[in-house]
């Protein structure tokens, strides 16, 4: 059974006014989309319950965050038990800049993994190189062990609510991108690497969508290749072109 193509857009600490989120929501609302194309989206969490219910149905919505625990004090934080209470489906985790900026551990985005699916979430779980570790030839060291945290932690079964985001840092919002072989090279890698280490029907079935200066003008070509399942957007799903990114697959 083919993998349903998957884009994502990142809204990240954007926009800045209620104004701007319901601009950028008017452009998805009227848009030409395609329907083969399962398409969420994740503003920030003050902009959640409104969005979602105002959004076009066929537009899911997405937390950029969540912690562990269900409820109690930790203030700042979102639980896996209030994002289902809105009827929110998804979660990003193990962002890039969750890791860096905020310094979250592998082990702690694979125990966030486990109590968003444990609370019914899907999680969109991201994983990648810095520069550094790329030109040093260590990608798919540096993916596998971030990956193997969290394989620890789950059965077999939560993997059916999980897509990977393959992000390389050294790409994300530099304008930089990987070029589609490099993109291909490095979701083969973590397809074979799931097949040896979860199971092969978990390593087919599984989405890996490719993150880092996604946009209109480089998206088709990344679309073609056979273990590029999608994208997750940042920048430019604030932008018209998001929908360009949504469409690559279409002829």
């Amino acid at each position: 059974m083919p993998r349903q193509f998957f884009v994502g857009g990142n809204f990240k600490m954007n926009p800045v006014s209620r104004g701007q989120k319901e601009s950028i929501i008017g452009v998805l609302n009227s848009a030409d989309l395609d329907s083969t194309t399962e398409i969420v989206i994740a503003p920030p969490s003050l902009y959640l319950i409104p969005l979602k219910d105002t959004v076009r149905p066929e537009i899911q919505v997405s937390a950029q965050n969540c912690y562990y625990k269900d409820s109690g004090a930790f203030t700042g934080e979102i639980s896996p038990a209030q994002l289902v209470d809105a009827n929110i489906p998804y979660v990003i985790l193990g962002h890039s800049e969750r890791r860096t900026l905020f310094h979250e551990t592998s082990e702690f985005v694979a125990q966030k993994t486990k109590a968003a699916l444990n609370a019914k979430l899907k999680v969109i779980l991201c994983v990648g190189e810095t520069l550094p570790e790329r030109e040093a030839g260590q990608t798919a060291a540096v993916v596998q062990k971030q990956l193997q945290a969290v394989v620890d932690v789950l059965q077999e079964s939560d993997w059916s609510a999980v897509v990977i985001a393959y992000e390389p840092v050294w790409a994300i919002g530099t304008g930089k991108v990987a070029t589609s072989a490099q993109a291909q090279e490095a979701h083969l890698d973590i397809r074979t690497f799931l097949s040896q280490k979860v199971s092969p029907a978990v390593a087919e079935n599984t989405r890996i969508i490719y993150g880092g200066s996604v946009t209109a003008a480089n998206c088709k070509e990344l679309s073609t290749q056979i273990d590029v399942d999608g994208f997750l957007v940042g920048g430019a799903s604030l932008k018209p072109e998001f929908v360009n990114i949504i469409n690559a697959r279409r002829n």
